[in-house]
């Protein structure tokens, strides 16, 4: 971080923290998630401008010999990152006992660290953390929708009171490949039914949206009255 900075840095540092914080955007947003173009654009930018401005205040002109002893100026992007915290804590949430948004917590975090070291001069470094950024983002993307993963579903059925056996049912679905986490059981005395509820667990593609191949035997069981799925 040089002593002395003329508004040519300053343009250039500005420049690549917009370029940087707006492709990351624009990946994010055509995706829909909530931290979009703007939103990583303006923590880009606001992070080049709180080094900037730290920079600016390094010049010794005026000042003593020993100002560097007293100025800590670090604290002000010190400031920011912990500033960032409470942005990208209030982007996760939680939802049915799953986490989401912890990639838009993380690339919010990131562009900040990626606009301090341009407004703090470190351009080689910000272009660097930008294009290895870029390729998490968006090259493993790929790989993360191709990776099997665990996956978690429910089946509720209402039946016949006795009938289809639960042992019958619970065969059928291990036979498909799901493996049964939880399964309870409701009996409804006037209309003679039961509610059965399985929580099921199998590992797959995550965007994966097939009806499973017990649906169907189930739902054309004439014990069964009706058959729902749902993924969590």
């Amino acid at each position: 971080m040089p002593v002395t900075l003329t508004w040519q840095e300053i343009a250039v540092r500005l420049v690549l923290s917009v370029l940087a914080g707006g492709l990351i955007g624009l990946d994010r947003g055509e995706h829909g998630r909530p931290a979009g173009l703007r939103t990583t654009l303006l923590v880009c930018l606001a992070a080049a401008i709180a080094m900037i401005q730290a920079n600016l205040l390094l010049a010794t002109r005026g000042k003593a010999g020993d100002s560097f002893i007293t100025l800590d100026l670090m604290r002000l992007p010190l400031g920011i990152l912990t500033g960032m915290g409470f942005i990208g804590g209030g982007a996760i949430l939680r939802r049915d006992g799953f986490v989401l948004g912890v990639t838009t917590a993380a690339t919010l975090w990131f562009v900040t660290v990626v606009g301090l070291c341009f407004g703090g001069g470190q351009i080689k470094l910000g272009i660097a953390s930008f294009v290895l950024g870029m390729l998490v983002l968006e090259g493993l993307r790929w790989f993360d929708y191709r990776m099997k993963q665990e996956q978690h579903g429910i089946l509720y059925l209402t039946t016949e009171r006795d009938q289809p056996q639960q042992d019958a049912i619970q065969a059928l679905v291990r036979q498909a490949g799901y493996k049964i986490d939880v399964a309870s059981a409701t009996y409804f005395n006037q209309t003679k039914q039961r509610a059965l509820e399985f929580r099921l667990q199998w590992r797959g593609m995550p965007r994966g949206e097939d009806v499973p191949s017990f649906m169907e035997k189930l739902s054309n069981d004439p014990h069964v009255v009706t058959a729902q799925w749902k993924v969590s």
